[in-house]
């Protein structure tokens, strides 16, 4: 396998040559010192035991009335952005990633080994992004709620925004299981909303985004064009909006319907770094591992019925340019990453899930640490 296709050359005329045999030995023990160092950074730290890690989890104090955050407005909203409008919120640097082209835009345009070939794909998107704009009929939808929530040990409990009383949904949280140094909490996402032995009524919001909607009969006329180059565009930059509008409508949540950063002025630069208070993390990576909560999103929201986003059996989206997830308003709230667990917590997890203990461990598999 070679990453960069201008070596494929060379590399399959020494496959041809008198050094072929010289060539495998040193691909083989390359590899054997990549399996190597993948072992040794994947080895599980030592973890301590569910309940333990419960009893060290982040502490908020909340009878500080900065600690919650009463929104604007409950309930769900559904927009419809154009695309102009997301224009300013695209964050360029993984598009060109996507393109095996990496640095940091705007600085990779200039760049002396990729500049020319980033310039020109950048040309050709926006060109292409002229078409979204001015022709294509390719719509993003987002729809979104806040609701009042509480949280007991790692669950979210999510009540009717005209019945505080009534429960309508709960979230699964995992809880980071390993040994933390003295001082460092074992954090889960349930931290950032009040506990409901605090007697506070706290809030949790829901999000579901796509750019992706009209998509395929643009997609189908490049490929029966045999135009896979624009066809790749497409999506690309289908992807990029859908990002965007995530970003868009997570600041409109933050000044305006949460209103809870009403003052925030915060350049694009900055929305791309997260300076901003508040997190907005996502069913599927490393703050909550478990694609299935993305299902009690999609539920939640009527997210099908609303803008027309599917969720498969695998818990996929489709159209593939979507975001979904949650928006945490706690000061304190941010990223991490949960890493390995131990069976008592997948156990629990099955128990709180109404899953068998096998179902719990596949769909938890890249996490367990036995």
């Amino acid at each position: 396998h070679v990453n960069d296709a201008s070596k494929a050359v060379t590399v399959a005329e020494r496959l041809l040559s008198n050094e072929s045999q010289i060539l495998i030995s040193q691909t083989e023990n390359d590899y054997a010192r990549l399996r190597e160092s993948f072992d040794k950074r994947n080895q599980t730290s030592e973890l301590v035991s569910y309940t333990e890690a419960l009893n060290n989890r982040f502490k908020s104090n909340w009878q500080d009335e900065s600690s919650i955050r009463v929104p604007q407005k409950l309930g769900v909203d559904v927009l419809e952005i154009p695309a102009h409008t997301l224009e300013n919120y695209i964050d360029w640097s993984p598009f060109f990633a996507s393109w095996q082209l990496f640095g940091k835009y705007p600085e990779i345009l200039s760049d002396k080994v990729v500049g020319v070939e980033a310039q020109k794909l950048f040309d050709d998107a926006q060109s292409m992004l002229q078409k979204i704009k001015n022709e294509y009929e390719l719509k993003t939808k987002a729809v979104f709620g806040i609701f009042p929530a509480q949280s007991h040990q790692d669950d979210v409990w999510v009540f009717n925004p005209e019945n505080h009383t009534e429960r309508i949904c709960t979230f699964h949280m995992i809880r980071q299981q390993n040994k933390s140094k003295a001082g460092n909490p074992n954090r889960s996402l349930a931290d950032f909303v009040a506990p409901a032995s605090s007697g506070k009524t706290d809030y949790i919001g829901a999000f579901a985004v796509t750019a992706g909607l009209g998509i395929e009969r643009y997609i189908e006329d490049f490929e029966k064009a045999h135009d896979d180059y624009n066809a790749i565009l497409l999506k690309a930059l289908a992807d990029r909006l859908a990002e965007a509008a995530a970003e868009y409508i997570h600041e409109y949540i933050r000044k305006q319907y949460w209103a809870y950063a009403s003052d925030e002025k915060l350049s694009n630069e900055e929305l791309i770094r997260e300076r901003y208070t508040g997190i907005r993390p996502a069913p599927g990576y490393p703050a909550c591992p478990d694609h299935t909560e993305k299902k009690s999103i999609f539920n939640l929201l009527k997210v099908e019925e609303k803008i027309g986003l599917q969720l498969t059996e695998n818990m996929a989206m489709y159209p593939t340019a979507a975001v979904s997830g949650w928006y945490f308003a706690h000061p304190e709230s941010r990223y991490f990453n949960v890493g390995k667990i131990g069976k008592d917590q997948v156990e629990n997890y099955a128990q709180r899930k109404q899953w068998t203990l096998e179902e719990a461990e596949r769909w938890l598999r890249p996490i367990l640490s036995y």
